[in-house]
Parts: structure tokens; C-alpha cells; sequence
């Protein structure tokens, strides 16, 4: 029943809902960040203090999506769905940078600072706008963060690692959940400090990688790219007929994919952003810069490395590993699974942060942070016995959820 109604969600409504707001974004934005990306570039470094609030967005957004995601893309739906999974994030920059711009416009002054978010904008931006009290949505909204961040911000990130190491996968949970315990407990703080040292030190060293591997073999690129164009609009069965078949599936999975992982739209990210000193402008340029790293250049370099390879795995994590000790040895292998570990700790304890702000929106009881903070660390530490298949088609109904509530309160708040 589930996977129906995301074959419709995910398939139908959410990529035509991007494609049709992405692009009315873009014509309201006159595509500045496209037709002036130089002087975009020159925003993202002229503002002030934004970099911390786009290193814990990318925390939350740099994860197993970026690898193990783009592996179970191409698998589900071809190599085409790498195409899609790129233009979408094109696409979805716009949204990124209306909803940062709202977080901002919309964000209050508490003791410890700004906060914000989407439940804020969209309650706070009805009231002044429209003069309707617009809570209940807001709250729905936060609802669907919190379950987004114990699903695909945890068990997705956390089942993906596991199933990659050579250690019990009860043990491990435990262990993973100990750590997160330790870095939630030092609050906003500590979060916003482990994510502004990890993230920089792990995204240039994942580039560097997958660019070394891509050049040294340059020579068959030029049949990855003929691949990726002939299946993205190909009618013929992907990857010979496993799980999906042609542009529809190409579509599905590299939209839905894509968006898993950069989160354009979502309406998550503008939590860490709204928290930043920048004016609005000044951080909707962040955000176009979140979604050009997270998807644009990284996603881009793990489908190419996994290409070239020609790997033919079904499972996403060995697919993606076994891509890169082709050309690397035993490296390659270690190195996938120690960036995989690494990015999805900076994801969950990210994703617990995105959770608690949304919490505090719907109530500020000390009880309830407490509660959703024992669920939390207890989830990681249970990911071993929660049956992962269910989890994944939950996590595709939130996202999408999350995703066409948050464009249409976007849209409302714009015109």
C-alpha cells in the first residue's frame, strides 16, 4: 500500500510539483544564480557568519545519500537517473533559496539567539501576510521534521554504514548511539562545533578522491556520459529490467534520490541557516551553495565513479564500495566505509538538531526535549532489529510530504 501511494507521490505528484515551482522560482528570481553565477559567488563571500550555518546544513545534508543514495538511483533506475538527479538540483536551487531568504525574514531573537525554520515561516508569514493563523500547518510541518529525522536522518543513515562493517551490526548501533549521546548532550553548541570541523575536512577529501579516480580515467567518460543521455530518455528497461524501466523510473529515483539527499524544498535546512547573522540574500546564496556541493558535485563525482566502474551489484553500499576498490585496491573500500561513517554521523546528530528545533516549536516543556532525546539516541541504538524496507518507503512519503506542503507554502508566501 505504502509503495503504491510513493509510486504516485514520488513518481508523479513531487517531481512535476518541483519542476513547476522550481522553475516559477527561478523566473521570480529573473535566474540570477544562473545567469550570474560569478556575482553569486561574490554574495556566498561577502556576507557575514554564514559559513557555520551552511556547514551544519551540509551536515544534514552530506550523507550516506550522497553515496549510498546515488547508488541505489542508478540501480533502481538506470543511469539515466543521474541526469535528473542533476537537473533537479538546478531546479530545486531556486526553492533552496526562497525558503533560506523566508527562514531569515521570519526568524525571531531568543536568549541564545536567532531561530527559525520552516514552522516558523509559514506560521509567522500567514499571520503577517495573510492574517491567518497558520499553526496547525506549521506544527504539521514540524511533526513531519521530527519524523524525518528519526527516519531518514537515522535508521537510513545508520543501516547503510552498518551493513558495510565487519562487526556485528547490534554492536556497532550501540556504539554509534553512545557517540551521538555524547554530542547531543552538549547541546546546539557542540553540534554546530563537530559539524563546522568534520564537514570541510570530509567533503574536500571525498572530492579529491572520487576527481583523482575520474581523471586517471578520463578515456571512458565519454561512453558514461552517452549512457547517462540515451537512458535518462529511454524508454527501454533500466539496467537490464531491475526494479524500473525507463524514463518514468530514471525520473523517480534520480528526483527522489536527489532530493533525499540535498533536501532542496524540504523545508529542513533553513533551521541551521535561519541562525545565521547574514541578511536574507546573503544566505539564500548559501543555500544555492549547499545544493551545488551536496548534489551537483558530489553526487555527480560518486555516479561517475560508479559508472566507470561498471559494477553490476544490486545492494547500493557494496555497489558503491566495490566501485571504488576497483580502482584504489583495499584503500577504496576502507575509504567508502570510513566517508560513509563519518558523513552519517554528521547527518544523524545534524537531523537530532533539526528535530529538537522542531520541537521547540510545537512545545518548549523540558519533558518533551527529554523524551525526544531518550527516542532519539534509543532509535540509533535499535537500527539493528527495525526491518529497513519499511523505513526507506516511510522515508520517501515524509520527504515528499514535507516537500509539496513546504513549495506550497513557499509559493503562498512569495506571490
Amino acid at each position: 500500500m505504502l509503495e503504491k501511494i510513493n509510486s504516485v507521490l514520488c513518481g508523479a505528484i513531487l517531481p512535476i510539483t518541483l519542476l513547476i515551482f522550481g522553475i516559477y522560482f527561478i523566473i521570480k528570481l529573473k535566474g540570477f544564480f544562473i545567469l550570474h553565477p560569478i556575482k553569486t559567488v561574490k554574495q556566498v563571500f561577502s556576507g557575514k557568519g554564514g559559513a557555520a550555518s551552511l556547514c551544519v546544513a551540509l551536515s544534514g545534508t552530506l550523507g550516506v545519500g550522497n553515496i549510498v543514495g546515488v547508488a541505489s538511483a542508478i540501480i533502481s533506475g538506470g543511469a539515466g537517473a543521474v541526469f535528473w538527479m542533476i537537473m533537479s538540483a538546478f531546479i530545486a536551487m531556486s526553492l533552496k533559496y526562497a525558503e533560506v531568504f523566508l527562514a531569515i525574514k521570519y526568524r525571531r531573537v531568543s536568549e541564545r539567539g536567532y531561530i527559525g525554520g520552516a514552522p516558523y515561516y509559514i506560521n509567522d508569514g500567514l499571520s503577517e501576510k495573510y492574517g491567518v493563523n497558520g499553526k496547525i500547518f506549521a506544527m504539521i510541518f514540524a511533526f513531519l521534521c521530527i519524523l524525518n529525522s528519526l527516519s531518514t536522518g537515522n535508521l537510513v543513515q545508520i543501516n547503510a554504514v552498518s551493513s558495510s562493517l565487519p562487526m556485528q551490526k547490534s554492536i556497532f548501533c550501540f556504539i554509534f548511539a553512545l557517540c551521538v549521546l555524547i554530542i547531543v548532550i552538549g547541546g546546539g553548541k557542540r553540534i554546530r562545533s563537530t559539524c563546522t570541523v568534520m564537514i570541510p575536512i570530509l567533503t574536500f577529501s571525498y572530492i579529491f578522491i572520487s576527481l583523482y579516480i575520474i581523471i586517471s580515467n578520463y578515456r571512458h567518460l565519454g561512453g558514461v556520459f552517452e549512457m547517462i543521455f540515451e537512458e535518462a530518455f529511454s524508454f527501454r528497461s533500466a539496467v537490464s529490467g531491475f526494479c524500473g524501466y525507463g524514463i518514468a523510473s530514471a525520473m523517480r529515483y534520480g528526483i527522489s534520490r536527489g532530493l533525499l539527499s540535498n533536501e532542496a524544498g524540504c523545508g529542513t535546512s533553513p533551521c541551521a541557516h535561519a541562525e545565521s547573522e547574514n541578511d536574507a540574500h546573503s544566505q539564500g546564496c548559501f543555500g544555492i551553495l549547499e545544493v551545488f556541493i551536496d548534489t551537483t558535485v558530489l553526487c555527480t563525482l560518486t555516479a561517475l565513479v560508479i559508472l566507470l566502474s561498471g559494477t553490476s551489484s544490486t545492494d547500493a553500499m557494496e555497489a558503491v564500495s566495490s566501485s571504488f576498490e576497483s580502482f584504489l585496491g583495499d584503500f577504496g573500500r576502507y575509504f567508502i566505509i570510513i566517508s560513509c561513517l563519518l558523513f552519517a554521523f554528521a547527518t544523524v546528530i545534524c537531523q537530532y538538531y533539526y528535530a529538537k528545533r522542531s520541537l521547540d516549536f510545537i512545545t518548549k516543556r523540558r519533558w518533551a526535549n527529554i523524551l525526544l532525546s531518550v527516542i532519539f539516541v534509543s532509535v540509533c541504538a535499535l537500527c539493528a532489529f527495525i526491518p529497513m524496507g519499511a523505513v526507506w518507503q516511510i522515508s520517501d512519503l515524509v520527504i515528499a510530504l514535507m516537500a509539496i506542503l513546504n513549495i506550497i507554502f513557499l509559493f503562498v508566501l512569495w506571490r
